[in-house]
């Protein structure tokens, strides 16, 4: 993974997201999709035991809050790429906790394909969050990802996120959704707020597919 000049700072908030190489999907199941989020709470902690593989089949592990390294505020995979939203709670924390989520994620897929060679495109990307208001925004984006892109006409249909969390129909305590949540009165306030943005964000997907279409 290339070095990145400008290190990740202790305490704050990060969009991560990358995608596949040359857009190739990432998940193509659901169990590589309920696995990569498996791995996002299992390497959110520091030397994680027992190894990730050698696991007694599909769970999520107690989170051990003494040994994170990154809070996970919030998450969306989609079929080719993913988006993450953390608070770096450790130096290098973040580093780390991409690092070892890539390997795995990449490993499984060679082994499982019996294929050789990268499954990201390059390295991660990253946006600082420098503001609460980009933070809450920036979490209505990564929810809003399975609508605007019409994968579903429902986003409470939609298992791979943390959008669940968030308005109350699912719980995982690793989740960290206090951060966000506390600016809205309630999980049914959240939910309208993101909701209110779903047609703007069709509308820009749909233009951005006509763009693309007219170049070929």
């Amino acid at each position: 993974m290339p070095h990145r000049i400008i290190p990740f700072a202790i305490g704050e908030y990060y969009h991560l997201y990358n995608r596949g190489l040359e857009k190739q999907n990432l998940f193509t199941s659901n169990r590589e999709f309920s696995r990569f989020i498996e791995a996002i709470f299992y390497y959110q902690i520091q030397n994680p035991k027992p190894k990730f593989s050698m696991r007694n089949g599909p769970k999520m592990f107690p989170v051990d809050e003494s040994k994170k390294i990154v809070d996970i505020l919030c998450y969306c995979l989609m079929p080719n790429h993913f988006h993450l939203l953390v608070r770096q709670i450790q130096k290098g924390g973040i580093s780390e906790f991409m690092r070892k989520l890539s390997e795995s994620t990449t490993k499984y897929r060679n082994i499982k394909y019996n294929r050789q060679g990268p499954l990201f495109q390059g390295a991660f990307k990253a946006v600082h969050i420098e503001t609460d208001e980009q933070l809450i925004h920036v979490s209505r984006y990564i929810h809003l990802n399975p609508l605007v892109a019409f994968i579903v006409k429902d986003l409470k249909f939609y298992p791979w996120s943390s959008y669940l969390e968030y308005i109350a129909l699912r719980n995982n305590p690793a989740v960290k959704k206090e951060m966000i949540l506390s600016f809205f009165k309630s999980p049914k306030y959240y939910e309208k707020f993101v909701l209110d943005q779903a047609s703007y964000g069709k509308e820009l997907e749909m233009i951005k597919h006509a763009a693309i279409d007219a170049e070929f």
